[in-house]
């Protein structure tokens, strides 16, 4: 696989505006699942909370491949109240869908997500969604994307940005509203043309931001982020440079990669891609993983502060103790010392 060949693609949107449906759509294209194969829908959303709730709080990674192509996704958070976890997955992309509901048009939410992308120099396609919904309006919803665009200060390369007419829920897409229904691959055509490869160099020195963690029990922790530069090798040492700058050299145990929402094991990984790397006592979102002869730290994402906090206090009600299954103090740290290990870093 050619670096040129890569494509790492974002997706944002406002909840409930098609865009987890959407990414099933692009999963079916490209052969993740059998044609023959039952799907559940909202396939990435596979956390129980986010099921119940149906949205993404969480982000995910996939892959599909298309024509000589390698497109990375990432499904983001729709909702403002995970945006830190938005800040950490825009910075693996080097472009990013925004998907905007044909009757609703941006949402106050379309715009707290996309102003972070536009800052961080993104080029966005803009695909409006729910075309075949009662009461869509995709002219009107394109002029009031553009509006969004002038007054989030997008620059005229961003401006000039491509669209494209979908239903999600049905799979199929136009090039204009009234134009014939098609599948998905126009879609895939324009991410593979609109969104550039990432520019690092290959034959550099390894340098991999952390941008996410997942935990496994049998490897530990998993970082997760894209190459900025050069290749692995399975000779090499590697360092983890910390927030504080300390380095702690590691042998990488575990490298994986992505087919289809599956986190497989590889032994090739190329500038520009999305990988996990296990085998580090430790590792927090931000730090950086260096080949050990040539260590250099990449600047520490910095990420919002969290808009909610929560004290855990003995429950003392009259219905203490009357249901649950996991309901000691013992059992719930267990619990949330869990989550921060997959989801949070160490630190919390």
């Amino acid at each position: 696989m050619n670096t040129e060949l890569i494509r790492n693609i974002g997706i944002i949107a406002h909840v409930d505006h098609g865009k987890t449906t959407l990414v099933d759509c692009i999963l079916k294209l490209g052969g993740t699942f059998r044609v023959n194969k039952e799907v559940e829908a909202c396939v990435m959303d596979s956390n129980d909370l986010e099921r119940e709730r149906g949205i993404t709080i969480f982000s995910k990674n996939a892959s599909i491949y298309y024509e000589n192509y390698k497109i990375n996704i990432v499904d983001t958070p729709g909702h403002a109240d995970f945006g830190g976890e938005v800040e950490r997955i825009l910075k693996m992309v080097n472009g990013v869908l925004l998907i905007v509901d044909a009757a609703e048009g941006p949402m106050p939410q379309t715009r707290f997500v996309l102003k972070k992308s536009l800052d961080l120099g993104l080029k966005p396609i803009v695909v409006i969604n729910k075309i075949d919904r009662k009461g869509a309006d995709p002219e009107k919803a394109l002029n009031e994307i553009f509006d969004l665009f002038v007054s989030l200060g997008a620059s005229d390369e961003q401006l000039d940005f491509s669209t494209i007419y979908t239903s999600a829920k049905d799979g199929f897409c136009r090039l204009d509203p009234a134009g014939d229904n098609l599948d998905m691959k126009p879609l895939l055509d324009l991410i593979v043309a609109r969104v550039d490869p990432h520019d690092g160099d290959p034959k550099g020195s390894f340098q991999m931001l952390v941008s996410s963690v997942d935990y496994n029990d049998y490897v530990g922790r998993i970082a997760i982020g894209k190459i900025q530069r050069g290749s692995y090798d399975s000779s090499k040492q590697y360092t983890l440079i910390n927030r504080m700058g300390d380095m702690q050299k590691f042998n990488i145990t575990k490298l994986f990669t992505y087919e289809g929402v599956n986190q497989v094991e590889t032994d090739i990984a190329l500038t520009g891609d999305i990988i996990g790397v296990a085998g580090m006592n430790d590792v927090d979102i931000g730090e950086t993983i260096t080949n050990s002869e040539y260590p250099e730290a990449l600047p520490v994402i910095e990420i919002d502060e969290p808009t909610l906090s929560i004290n855990f206090v003995v429950n003392d009600s009259p219905l203490a103790g009357k249901e649950g299954k996991f309901v000691t103090t013992r059992q719930l740290r267990d619990r949330l010392f869990k989550e921060i290990k997959k989801k949070c870093g160490s630190k919390g």
